[in-house]
């Protein structure tokens, strides 16, 4: 005689409180469920809507500033402070989570060209138009401690950059020569120039690459060190490997116009930049259009921007006086998340990247509002970029075979190597 049991466990079909949805059993067996793909297809393309609709990047604006943004610094130990200088010679030093400006100092006699964190936090170092590199201490003086720096060294022409190593008591600054300090000295301990240029940017690693027009800054990968792209006058970024300086590796295009800033996010695998068109673009370090690009209404030239070290925010500091705060990714929820809302999220990014070929689902994700001007200026550029190639194919049929060359993309901006 056969005798058949059955055994149920409670965990499996009672719910954990009464607030908890019923558990309902399920057989995953694929022959069972013919219509899984064109469902999941359906929720691809419901997920993709519904990622643009609350897609609101923007979380807040930090105001005081009575003059337009000229730096942005973070700090390097502490995620909720961040350095911001003005064209009016100003430094603030700000708290994110309460959004409140913490420290005002009155540093420079006009423009803050560049500012940089110490390696350990206690300090940093600010140049101005005014010729003079300060050091100021992080901390806030006492009461009625007049505010001064702890080191102050006046130098020979104007400094537009400065970095500070990562390890050592060293920094570098830049102008009509690119010069290498010791803390404790105040003459500079080398010094480089090349012929009668002058550096708009400094960044420890320094590598030289001749371009078509003038790069105004670089930002190195963090995880891959190798690798560097500078924001170049051409409204393009480039992002190059020190080991093959001879083409870029990749050419980032879709401003439409100078671009002023640039920095790596801490994993390494995209970047944001600032651009004189008004926007903020981000871009995935191995492709050639950006992902997401972020406006407002009110800003104007965006100079300076900067990636948390959280990877969550991005900041950025623009012509009237506000430092923005937006979201790395615009449709995420800010705010702890439920275990329940961490699971759809995640199956909800996995069906957008199984069908993000299909027509409906990628016409949906890469769709933008642009600006007014930014878009006439895009259309006006793809029409000439357009008759600059029928130019030259006619100049090509018409000339002897080879005389003209085929360049790339990647190769018609690079005008020379220096070994």
């Amino acid at each position: 005689m056969k005798v058949k049991v059955l055994c149920r466990n409670p965990d499996d079909y009672v719910r954990e409180t009464t607030r908890d949805i019923q558990k309902v059993p399920r057989n995953y067996d694929p022959t069972l469920h013919p219509f899984e793909v064109p469902r999941e297809y359906t929720r691809a393309l419901n997920a993709t809507k519904l990622e643009r609709v609350f897609a609101k990047p923007f979380v807040a604006s930090l105001d005081g500033h009575r003059d337009g943004i000229s730096c942005i610094v973070k700090h390097s130990k502490s995620l909720s402070t961040v350095l911001s200088g003005a064209c009016d010679g100003e430094v603030k030093v700000w708290n994110l989570p309460k959004r409140e400006c913490m420290r005002t100092v009155q540093a420079h006699e006009g423009f803050v060209r560049g500012m940089c964190s110490r390696f350990c936090g206690t300090s940093f170092f600010t140049v101005g138009d005014d010729k003079t590199i300060k050091q100021w201490n992080m901390e806030a003086p006492g009461y009625g401690v007049r505010e001064e720096p702890i080191n102050t060294i006046l130098g020979k022409a104007v400094f537009t950059g400065i970095d500070h190593h990562h390890r050592e008591g060293t920094f570098a600054t830049c102008g009509q020569t690119v010069d290498i300090w010791d803390e404790q000295r105040s003459s500079p301990i080398r010094s480089f120039s090349w012929g009668v240029d002058s550096f708009s940017s400094v960044r420890y690693n320094p590598v030289e690459v001749i371009m078509q027009l003038r790069s105004n800054t670089l930002c190195w990968n963090p995880m891959e060190a190798y690798y560097f792209t500078c924001a170049n006058e051409d409204y393009n970024l480039y992002t190059y490997d020190i080991r093959h300086l001879d083409v870029p590796v990749t050419v980032h295009m879709d401003h439409v116009s100078a671009v002023l800033d640039v920095d790596y996010s801490p994993t390494g695998r995209e970047f944001v930049s600032a651009s004189f068109d008004k926007t903020v673009r981000i871009f995935q370090k191995d492709k050639g259009h950006s992902r997401e690009v972020y406006h407002t209404k009110r800003m104007q030239h965006v100079i300076s921007v900067r990636w948390s070290a959280d990877n969550k925010y991005i900041m950025s500091g623009s012509d009237e006086m506000n430092i923005r705060l937006w979201k790395a990714n615009a449709s995420e929820k800010l705010g702890l998340l439920s275990t329940r809302e961490k699971a759809a999220a995640n199956y909800n990014k996995k069906l957008i990247e199984k069908f993000q070929h299909h027509p409906q689902v990628r016409r949906i994700a890469r769709h933008r509002h642009l600006p007014r001007d930014v878009l006439k200026q895009k259309r006006e550029q793809r029409e000439m970029k357009e008759a600059r190639r029928r130019k030259e194919q006619n100049v090509r049929k018409h000339s002897k075979p080879g005389s003209v060359p085929l360049l790339t993309e990647k190769e018609k901006h690079v005008v020379a190597v220096v070994e």
